[in-house]
């Protein structure tokens, strides 16, 4: 029987939980976090009902907790939100939710939150289109939407999808900014505020954190050195930085205002 999609993010991020929060191995999760915190900031209300989608381990929701006055982590992967359930506990953190559900089909009526947020998910899913729209669904008018994303650089050579799949094959594809905003936009609701920016990541933790098979992480490896030295583009962007080998993610947030 063919494995789902949704069957292979849960496989995956089961193995990825106990060092999801670590920063030695999750720099991108762990060292943009208050990054993420001050884009919200606007938004952040000690009366706000906020959920989060895909929330992983709910790093995000555990940041914002203590300034709002509920927020639900929603995953799809119950090893994530055991590890995050654990670490609010450890934290004294009262007003977090954490819960199993689908981010496609999330299980609250209509206009049910006053902030909703996605961190790195879209580019994980198979169908970002019903994610959105769901996001937007449980919206209040006038609800802002904050979505989180590796994104595609326009104009990018090579396919780094195809190396993001060897290292985890769970990746669904990383949308470009532009087809983000068009989510949103199609959903019901309007892109107000965008950041965006790179960050040359170290190649060997990332690959440790996805436990990838030594093969396959020895065939990745060489392709972005193989780059690096004049061969074909992978989409990864390779760079060396002190003798270590780094590969260029691109990150975009935006933040939307529900009709």
């Amino acid at each position: 029987m063919a494995v789902t999609h949704d069957e292979k993010v849960v496989q995956e991020f089961s193995k990825q939980a106990p060092g999801f929060a670590d920063p030695r191995l999750n720099v991108a999760f762990t060292r943009h976090l208050d990054r993420l915190v001050r884009f919200m900031e606007p938004e952040l209300d000690l009366e706000d009902v906020v959920l989060e989608v895909a929330a992983g381990t709910g790093l995000v929701s555990r940041a914002i907790a203590r300034r709002v006055r509920h927020v639900t982590a929603l995953d799809l992967t119950p090893a994530m939100l055991a590890e995050g359930k654990r670490d609010a506990d450890q934290a004294g953190l009262t007003n977090v939710t954490f819960t199993h559900g689908d981010a496609t089909a999330l299980p609250y009526v209509d206009r049910s939150f006053t902030l909703v947020v996605t961190r790195f998910s879209l580019h994980q899913v198979a169908d970002p289109e019903s994610v959105v729209r769901e996001m937007v669904r449980v919206s209040r008018p006038g609800a802002a939407l904050i979505v989180a994303d590796l994104v595609r650089p326009d104009g990018v050579a090579g396919d780094p999808d195809r190396i993001e799949r060897l290292r985890d094959p769970s990746h669904g594809a990383s949308l470009t900014e532009a087809r983000i905003a068009e989510l949103l936009t199609e959903a019901g609701a309007q892109v107000k505020r965008v950041e965006r920016f790179e960050y040359a990541r170290p190649l060997d933790p990332w690959l440790e954190l996805s436990q990838t098979p030594a093969d396959v992480a020895d065939g990745i490896r060489r392709e972005l050195r193989d780059e690096l030295a004049g061969g074909p583009a992978t989409g990864m962007r390779p760079s060396e930085v002190d003798g270590v080998l780094h590969f260029t993610h691109s990150y975009v947030f935006q933040q939307a205002i529900a009709d």
